[in-house]
């Protein structure tokens, strides 16, 4: 055990089972399904799936990468192998500005799109 982790309690491997990746996903697909309908009228037709992806990536990075390495008690609520409040913070610090960026390039493009004349 690290020196500094001594006294801590158990420490969390990084191990993400079949019911945090479900649950991981799950909240993908409604930040996804949330940005779609908020931006759809000035959007891809890709952004739920940008959204959920960034999101994804995001909750898996913090949960498993940044706090990979905090004990069981420090992380609560901890559903399988998933740190699920940490995971939710990283998904919107990820996927909020990757929708928002994602959204102003679609527009920009649209609105430099030529006219049929």
């Amino acid at each position: 055990m690290h020196p500094r982790l001594k006294g801590r309690g158990p420490a969390v491997k990084l191990d993400l089972a079949l019911e945090g990746f479900a649950l991981l996903f799950m909240f993908s697909m409604i930040f996804g399904g949330a940005a779609h309908i908020v931006l759809a009228r000035s959007s891809t037709s890709w952004m739920w799936l940008v959204g959920a992806a960034a999101f994804m990536l995001g909750g898996i990075v913090a949960s498993e990468i940044f706090f990979g390495n905090a004990s069981v008690e420090e992380l609560q609520p901890f559903i399988g192998g998933l740190a699920v409040d940490e995971s939710m913070l990283g998904g919107l610090a990820l996927g909020l500005p990757v929708v928002l960026v994602v959204w102003y390039l679609a527009r920009h493009d649209w609105l430099r799109r030529p006219t049929a004349s």
